[in-house]
């Protein structure tokens, strides 16, 4: 993906994170990203990888410094303002965070529903996610049924129902074998292609020495190393390429879905189960009966 010139997506300004049980998370940490990267952030368990993210998705509020979002001061905006900054993200759990008394495509359709999605659009958005996830084929499967590379798809497919222009990844393979590693790898990547700028923690070098990108080296809440943006080459998908078609149908909500059977899911919702929240994030009513116009 090409980066971005110009003014930079995110900005760490002399951040300081001092936690209870670990005094500098992170320490006079100043950082840049620009549109359209690709960044590894690198380091043993404490080095701040998490917090980074934490602070991105305002989980964590910096003790000094500032935390910048498309030239907002994020850190200083009220806790009213985080659920519209969290829907401009994302957020790939690395224990997946799935629903297990739904299928996979009520998981996806649950989080489209949660972050304000009408019943219609879910309904025509859920099948081009699932096939954008190469999970199509398991629509109707629960996640007690599926391999752990599959439920981490399910994660990333829950984290796209916004189209999101940021992309922030905690351990995405920390439970997976190198092969299904590989494949999430992938869908990053084929998502970065589209232009959202990924962020990935991770310690699995294995994985990072594969992957053209920029990478971070943190140590004691310090960056040791510096990479430096990386201009790479479009990725190839491992399938098809189908997860464009979520644009498509996002930007031209009348425009017919080509017949094809497989597509037709009916996506059914219950308000029995609640949608993890963040802290300082308030619930979103999910309506559970189609018994009106939608919103």
């Amino acid at each position: 993906m090409g980066v971005e010139q110009g003014q930079p997506h995110i900005e760490f300004r002399a951040v300081e994170v001092s936690y209870r049980t670990h005094k500098d998370a992170l320490q006079s940490f100043s950082l840049q990203i620009k549109k359209g990267e690709f960044v590894f952030l690198v380091g043993t368990t404490g080095a701040g990888k998490s917090t980074l993210l934490k602070l991105l998705s305002r989980e964590v509020n910096p003790s000094k410094g500032a935390v910048v979002v498309d030239g907002k001061e994020i850190n200083r905006q009220l806790a009213l303002f985080i659920p519209r900054l969290r829907r401009k993200m994302g957020i790939v759990p690395q224990d997946y965070a799935l629903l297990p008394k739904k299928t996979v495509e009520e998981n996806i359709a649950y989080a489209s529903r949660a972050a304000g999605k009408t019943r219609r659009q879910t309904r025509r958005r859920t099948p081009f996610i699932l096939m954008g996830v190469h999970l199509l084929h398991k629509a109707k499967s629960f996640p007690e049924e599926l391999s752990g590379g599959e439920r981490q798809r399910v994660a990333i497919g829950r984290s796209l129902v916004n189209d999101p222009p940021l992309i922030l990844a905690d351990e995405p393979t920390g439970n997976l074998d190198p092969e299904h590693s590989m494949e999430i790898m992938q869908l990053l990547l084929d998502l970065n292609d589209r232009g959202s700028t990924v962020i990935v923690a991770t310690h699995d070098m294995l994985v990072v020495d594969q992957v053209p990108a920029r990478i971070i080296r943190l140590e004691e809440g310090r960056i040791i190393s510096d990479s430096g943006p990386v201009e790479r080459p479009k990725s190839e998908p491992v399938e098809t390429e189908v997860i464009p078609l979520i644009a498509v149908v996002e930007g031209n909500e009348d425009a017919p879905i080509e017949p094809v059977e497989e597509l037709e899911l009916h996506v059914e919702e219950s308000g029995t189960e609640e949608v993890q929240q963040k802290p300082d994030e308030q619930p979103e009513a999910v309506e559970t009966k189609e018994d009106g116009e939608d919103a």
